[in-house]
């Protein structure tokens, strides 16, 4: 018998389901909810479409943009603020080429992690459960767990520092507010992924229009922030480097590659040639913009506050604001709304990869409130004790660099497998790219670890 294949969507295009005839009896079919796909180890074979599949339309193309512009939010939270601004203020147009490499690698692991989801049906912490030894899955687990705290601690203090700027608010009491409105973002992702899909690409417009309000009211000029795409070697020292590896923990964030393979799982069935060209223009539109939006942060920074007295040692989000609004009002009210606007919608999509990995290592939910209660902790107890923001906000950008690894070496071991992925299995050239992203990551945690010790 003839291969066949058929798939279907719901009318909302949140629903991706493929029946598979292998000719041997074998179906496979998969959909939202789907962890178990059987069929996927076949050699050669894809599960996505036909490798000859074309006709990309305007609708079915829309339908697969949303994944993406999810992740993206994880590239503009307030941890990009806080390294962006202290980077620009701090060292000046010098880490520009920080931030474009950082985005570049981004973009590459994005497209790694969408393609895993639609290749297979199922998340990369789903795949870790299935494929790993019960200690490689323990060990995922609890660095995942951190990697989602520290992640929200960086959303809530972001957030409840825009809250306190704008209205007075006292941190803690912003933090519980952030955490609240948080967990309506959560429960739409529980319940409707389409509709939260669109919030965040939502989210993410507003926030970058804000970045090009604040580009315009700075007058950043386009040739200073050119200068620094050549690394120089005599601008690296401590902090220089400190900065360095934050904003790469800002700009590649490990749970944004947990929850993009999850969305994209949901379209697993999809024509070959929608999927394909639907992904590429997905991460590609995404990415762009939150690459573009982290250069415009670091460029106001350094335009408006490198070298200015006061601003050569540790640069607050408060003193940021206050700068920024001695130079324009304007300026300064739309750098705290967009701060504001990232938090909250960033906390909602690190819920929601911490859901993603209690689901898919260890086969088990909890409660959304509960979910919420336990990754907010740290970001409440940071502004109830009264450490100062940015410093905190910083250091958990650190630390989120070292969780990296844990999530793109496992990827880079999928995405290559025939076994696994069919003919969506990438080449070797894409294998020594991202193996090289992580090989620098890795150098970078340890040579700031040879710094701190």
């Amino acid at each position: 018998m003839s291969q066949a294949r058929r798939a279907g969507r719901t009318a909302g295009g949140g629903l991706a389901a493929s029946v598979v005839d292998t000719g041997s009896g074998t179906t496979v079919a998969s959909g939202v909810g789907t962890s178990e796909v059987s069929g996927a180890g076949t050699p050669g074979a894809s599960s996505v479409g036909t490798p000859g599949a074309s006709g990309v339309g305007g609708r079915p193309l829309l339908r697969m943009l949303g994944p993406a512009f999810v992740a993206a939010i994880a590239y503009v939270d307030p941890g990009n603020f806080a390294t962006n601004v202290s980077g620009g203020a701090t060292e000046g147009y010098s880490l520009v080429w920080i931030v474009v490499a950082a985005s570049g690698a981004a973009a590459l692991i994005q497209f790694l992690a969408g393609r895993l989801g639609l290749a297979t049906g199922r998340d990369l912490c789903t795949l870790v459960r299935e494929q790993g030894r019960p200690w490689q899955v323990a060990m995922m687990w609890v660095q995942a767990e951190l990697v989602c705290m520290a992640t929200d601690l960086a959303e809530i203090v972001g957030g409840a520092v825009a809250l306190n700027l704008l209205f007075g608010l006292q941190p803690a009491l912003g933090g519980l507010l952030v955490v609240g409105l948080s967990y309506a973002v959560t429960a739409l992702a529980d319940r409707r992924q389409v509709r939260f899909e669109r919030l965040m690409a939502l989210a993410l417009g507003g926030v970058l229009v804000a970045f090009v309000a604040a580009c315009v009211l700075a007058k950043v000029r386009v040739g200073a922030v050119a200068t620094g795409l050549v690394p120089s070697a005599s601008d690296i020292d401590n902090t220089y480097l400190t900065l360095a590896i934050a904003i790469v923990g800002a700009t590649v964030m490990p749970h944004a590659i947990y929850v993009h393979s999850a969305l994209t799982a949901r379209l697993h069935g999809t024509a070959r040639g929608v999927a394909a060209h639907g992904q590429r223009t997905d991460v590609g539109l995404a990415m762009t913009l939150a690459a573009l939006g982290n250069l415009v942060l670091l460029g106001v920074a350094a335009a408006l506050l490198h070298g200015r007295s006061g601003f050569s040692g540790d640069v607050t989000l408060a003193d940021a604001h206050h700068a920024f609004t001695d130079a324009s009002p304007l300026l300064g009210l739309v750098f705290l709304v967009a701060l504001l606007l990232s938090g909250l919608a960033a906390s909602g999509v690190g819920t929601y990869a911490g859901q993603i990995v209690m689901r898919g290592l260890l086969r088990r939910s909890v409660p959304t409130v509960l979910r919420r209660g336990l990754t907010a902790l740290p970001g409440l107890v940071v502004l109830c004790v009264g450490m100062e923001p940015t410093k905190a906000l910083v250091a958990s950008q650190v630390v989120l660099s070292f969780g990296i690894p844990f999530a793109l070496v496992p990827l880079i071991r999928f995405v290559r497998r025939v076994d696994l992925m069919g003919d969506w299995a990438v080449g070797r050239a894409t294998v020594l790219a991202a193996s090289g992203c992580a090989a620098v990551i890795v150098a970078l945690n340890c040579l700031l670890l040879v710094q701190i010790l």
